[in-house]
């Protein structure tokens, strides 16, 4: 692999998805600079992707006209927001069907709703599954809903970096577990798990799975359907740039739709919402798993967002992201391996995600020297620098220039000076 500079402008030259850089502020070399490092190279999308070009016209348009002219007659056109943005997601991003897909509240929000649902579904089981090494907001909404229904949670051991063993979690599935809870993508390592196989498995002991693809979407393919999934969750303020608390999405399999009944009873799922009925009665279809008023504003920058990557197109998206990821892993082994710098995310592009994390002793203060010589990556414990190029607007060039700044900081020792994470927090 040619793993020069020009070799990687030759990359972007012939790119596909070139043409959607421009589309995207602070992407122009003269856009933002960064002191004498030059042009800020912008690899944490997978924390939260830049904004786009368009979302500031679509937000005036939401606000001059439709609130400040259309006033409460624009309801007519935001009552559908959820389902029409929803719907894009599915054909665009998800691998779902119409009427699959929800937008409106947060990730957690919707992880409980579905989690409570499955397990009411199931009401003769008492276990809840999931990964001891999981995003902490899965895990926390997994015990909180064991602890109010006296359930019993099931933590599946799982390596840091190579993610979860489908044997591991084969061996914790029986017929009481209820549901299982997983992320598609391990938020550290990258780390793929394999949709369709654990659907498979958790099928096979008569319990469903929910879904974590916040760290994917946009950049993964989930294929849901091809999948046979049967519940998900992702927010969409990463690679789906939605924006800083963009609300998240939910997916229902069409066939458990009408079996399955949320705990929050807000109005925005009632069936005939605006008759003000004295009961409640859910709403048919995905409808029924939304609950209140939902945020018209961030939800028009949810559609540009969500928009963008389903012209894009997953497939695309997932290839450039696999290539990006490829290069950041060859040019570490090469430039940064000989200063104790070493590979954590799975090194097979079908098994790893969009993101790759590098591991040394001093993370903590390579990923702030990083930060001060222009190059934004964050860091995870305990000992990670993460690197998230997105394949929307990422360069090959900029993922060879962020490991050159890199290589210098380690040769000049320039991580030395910054205090440690302990020294940071006391």
């Amino acid at each position: 692999m040619n793993l020069s500079r020009a070799a990687a402008a030759a990359l972007d030259d012939t790119d596909p998805l070139a043409g959607f850089r421009a589309r995207f502020t602070g992407t122009e070399d003269g856009d933002t600079e960064s002191g004498t490092y030059g042009r800020l190279l912008y690899l944490d999308g997978n924390s939260l992707g830049r904004l786009p070009r368009e979302t500031p016209a679509a937000l005036a348009r939401v606000v001059e006209q439709e609130w400040g002219r259309g006033l409460v007659g624009s309801w007519r056109d935001w009552v559908e927001q959820s389902r029409r943005i929803g719907d894009v997601l599915a054909a665009g991003v998800l691998g779902a069907r119409p009427g699959e897909v929800l937008v409106g509240d947060s990730t957690s929000v919707d992880l409980y709703k579905l989690l409570v649902a499955a397990a009411d579904a199931h009401p003769g089981r008492d276990v809840l599954v999931c990964c001891a090494d999981d995003f902490p907001t899965d895990r926390y909404v997994v015990a909180g809903v064991a602890a109010q229904r006296g359930m019993t949670v099931r933590e599946v051991d799982a390596d840091i970096d190579a993610g979860l063993d489908l044997g591991t979690l084969a061996a914790a599935l029986d017929d009481r577990v209820a549901v299982v809870v997983l992320s598609q993508v391990a938020y550290r390592s990258g780390a793929l798990v394999d949709i369709a196989a654990v659907t498979a498995l958790a099928r096979e002991a008569g319990a469903l799975v929910l879904w974590d693809l916040s760290h994917g979407a946009g950049a993964v393919p989930a294929d849901l359907t091809a999948a046979g999934a049967d519940l998900a969750v992702g927010c969409t303020y990463k690679y789906l740039n939605g924006g800083p608390g963009a609300p998240a999405f939910l997916y229902v399999r069409r066939e458990l739709q009408d079996q399955l009944r949320q705990p929050i009873w807000g109005w925005f799922g009632q069936r005939d919402q605006f008759a003000m009925g004295p009961a409640y009665d859910p709403a048919d279809g995905v409808d029924r798993f939304a609950v209140g008023t939902p945020p018209v504003l961030a939800m028009a920058a949810v559609e540009v967002g969500a928009r963008l990557s389903a012209e894009a197109g997953i497939d695309r998206l997932a290839a450039k992201g696999q290539a990006l990821t490829g290069l950041l892993i060859a040019l570490a082994d090469a430039d940064l391996a000989e200063h104790g710098v070493t590979v954590a995310s799975p090194r097979d592009a079908t098994r790893r995600g969009s993101h790759v994390s590098l591991v040394h002793p001093a993370a903590w203060q390579l990923t702030q020297a990083l930060v001060d010589r222009g190059v934004v990556p964050d860091f995870r414990t305990p000992n990670r620098v993460r690197f998230g190029p997105a394949p929307l607007y990422t360069r090959f060039v900029d993922v060879w220039d962020a490991m050159d700044r890199f290589r210098a900081v380690l040769a000049e020792g320039a991580h030395e000076a910054y205090p440690t994470e302990r020294a940071r927090v006391t």
